[in-house]
């Protein structure tokens, strides 16, 4: 049956109820055996004195005997009944009478002699009028050959008489009880002592590593898997502690993975939520783009061809005002041309344009986009540093379209640096995640913290020539998200900007892509 826990010992409780019984049992029984012991040594001792006082009173009236003094005699027991403890001496004749007695009203009183011998080197005990104990011992006169020459008596007649003493047991019994109460109190201290430092011992070795034990189970179910038990012994329950400890680290170390794992898994989803939202809305603006290219594809193309048409006619005859009307023409042409190239890359943005993806080595196609900036980058005094990693594996790629992405990267950077700096350019491969990576950076003016959340959104720029589109991030970030890559960027105002571009490895590509 199961206790409310208000009525529940604990562990400790029981042992220490388990500990004060058979302590005190152990102690009770200890006392009683000694009272027990003590009680039959003090007995025995007191017996044999009485016999040897009995025997002492027989050897001294003797010689009164043999001469028939009965003054004699008669102060000897009266000398012998003054001595401390005798209470009574008694001489008795051969017919049962009392012949002499330390109480002279009982002299010449007839008792059964018979009945005084039968308990003979015997002590017998019994309570006098006062209640006091009393011990008695007999002891016969045996006749002799000597006592003939001056007592008459039967022949073949061996006793003669008895003698009886008489002791009193008030100050054995004041003894023994005074020794009873002084072991009793002692028994009572050694079994609290005792008790005291068994509970002392299970509260130090038993109560405080269990409540320890509890509260740190608490502890832990509580959700604080720092904590840990205190190891005080190497007995078992130090084991426990230990086990205990081992058992929190690991459960511990189980849950900052698990948490990790979480970190991780929310990030994870967190970025392909803000990807999804971000596809959702690239996808309503490139078809918006894609329908507004087609729209104003063929239209465009069509001003751009009759401009250089009447262009050329034009040059072909001198007419008044030509050069103005030259100049106009070529204006025409001229924005006609980037109205081509923003439809191009309105084109590019809204996935319209062909991918062809197949195993590409990385460090050739950053070396190609390298090339083909080279020269600008040299002009505008920017040094370059290409760190391209020996023997990476070949990634899943569009050739042509990561190459776009580089250059637009490159050519940011330098953009960010009219005055010259420093450009490094490195590739590295990350085998746990299997995917190839392109480092770009840059010792520009940097990008502020509150513009860079936005750098990839389309037809967004900070720059001040009106005749930037602000597509080239865009279209760049639709580039690496069409190879299921990502691209970051970290920038600091003042110090420099670096973008990460990765794209997959070809053995690790989406099925299908």
């Amino acid at each position: 049956m199961i206790l409310p826990k208000k009525f529940r010992l604990s562990l400790a409780a029981k042992v220490a109820v388990c500990v004060i019984a058979s302590t005190t049992a152990f102690f009770a029984l200890f006392g009683y055996i000694n009272l027990s012991a003590e009680q039959r040594q003090f007995q025995g001792q007191v017996e044999q004195s009485a016999n040897r006082i009995a025997d002492i009173i027989v050897r001294s009236t003797r010689y009164q005997m043999l001469k028939n003094d009965a003054d004699g005699l008669r102060n000897i027991v009266q000398e012998l009944g003054t001595e401390p403890g005798i209470q009574r001496i008694r001489i008795f004749n051969h017919a049962g009478r009392i012949a002499y007695s330390t109480d002279g009203q009982e002299i010449q009183q007839a008792v059964d002699l018979n009945a005084v011998l039968r308990d003979r080197g015997r002590a017998r005990y019994f309570t006098d009028k006062q209640g006091q104990r009393v011990l008695g011992v007999a002891r016969a006169i045996d006749s002799a050959p000597e006592c003939a020459q001056c007592h008459e008596h039967q022949k073949g007649q061996r006793t003669l008489g008895a003698i009886d003493a008489e002791l009193s047991l008030a100050q054995v019994d004041r003894q023994m009880s005074q020794h009873q109460a002084n072991l009793t109190w002692f028994l009572i201290g050694a079994i609290f002592f005792g008790c005291l430092a068994a509970v002392g011992f299970i509260w130090i070795s038993v109560y405080r590593p269990v409540k320890e034990l509890i509260d740190g189970t608490h502890r832990v179910a509580g959700g604080d898997l720092n904590y840990r038990l205190p190891v005080r012994s190497d007995d078992e329950l130090g084991d426990l502690a230990r086990s205990f400890n081992r058992m929190t680290e690991e459960v511990g170390g189980v849950q900052a993975h698990i948490e990790e794992q979480v970190r991780r898994k929310t990030a994870e989803l967190e970025r392909v939520h803000k990807t999804l939202l971000r596809s959702e809305k690239m996808a309503s603006i490139g078809k918006l783009a894609a329908t507004v290219a087609h729209e104003i594809n063929n239209p465009l193309f069509g001003i751009l061809t009759y401009a250089r048409l009447v262009l050329r006619a034009l040059l072909k005859h001198e007419i008044p005002g030509r050069d103005e009307l030259v100049e106009q023409l070529q204006t025409i042409e001229r924005e006609s041309k980037r109205c081509g190239d923003l439809v191009k890359n309105l084109l590019t943005f809204s996935r319209q344009a062909p991918s062809n993806r197949e195993p590409n080595d990385l460090n050739t196609v950053v070396h190609r986009a390298v090339l083909l900036v080279k020269h600008k980058l040299e002009m505008q005094n920017i040094e370059l540093v290409e760190t391209l990693a020996p023997g990476l594996p070949p990634v899943q790629c569009d050739a042509n379209q990561i190459q776009q992405v580089i250059l637009v990267l490159l050519m940011n950077a330098s953009e960010a640096m009219p005055k010259g700096g420093r450009v490094e350019v490195t590739t590295e491969f990350d085998a746990a995640a299997e995917y190839g990576a392109v480092r770009i950076k840059d010792t520009g003016s940097g990008i502020p913290e509150d513009v860079v959340p936005r750098i990839f959104d389309p037809f967004f720029t900070t720059k001040e020539d009106q005749l930037r589109t602000g597509l080239g991030l865009a279209v760049a970030h639709s580039i690496v998200e069409q190879h299921a890559g990502e691209i970051s960027v970290h920038s600091t105002p003042g110090v420099g900007t670096e973008f990460r571009v990765t794209v997959p490895a070809a053995a690790a590509a989406p099925a299908g892509v």
